[in-house]
């Protein structure tokens, strides 16, 4: 198990996957919810008009887990598919009933789950450099 904990403004911690190169990337929308999906990532209403949260659940032994790549629109307006994102760093949460994803100080991660994380996050980067955007 991996804990890894960063402050984050919203006074919780979160998992972050650091130097993953998806940080700060911009793309169409239309484009991102296609290679999100290709890679088990899902946006069922998670988004707001200037803002999409792409998950994929996890159910391991340890639990249910969500990775999530959170996005924020610099043009246009997510809500009729016309927005420019960018993509902010990807974190890992653990779910806790019934309260939701949770980021707690003493959160631990499955080793196991964290470098699957990666290995999606890395085939995300990798279809988007194929398409000219990373």
């Amino acid at each position: 198990m991996r804990k890894i904990l960063c402050d984050v403004t919203k006074g919780g911690t979160f998992m972050y996957f650091e130097n993953k190169t998806l940080e700060d990337i911009i793309v169409e929308q239309a484009v991102l919810v296609d290679i999100m999906e290709k890679n088990g990532l899902q946006c069922h209403g998670t988004w707001d008009y200037d803002r999409m949260t792409f998950d994929k659940r996890f159910d391991v032994k340890e639990g249910r887990y969500y990775l999530r790549v959170f996005c924020t629109a610099i043009s246009g307006d997510c809500g009729n598919n016309s927005a420019t994102l960018k993509i902010l760093k990807p974190a890992l949460g653990k779910y806790y009933y019934p309260h939701g994803v949770e980021y707690g100080d003493d959160e631990v991660f499955p080793t196991h789950l964290v470098k699957k994380c990666e290995t999606i996050l890395e085939n995300v980067k990798k279809d988007l450099a194929e398409l000219g955007i990373a």
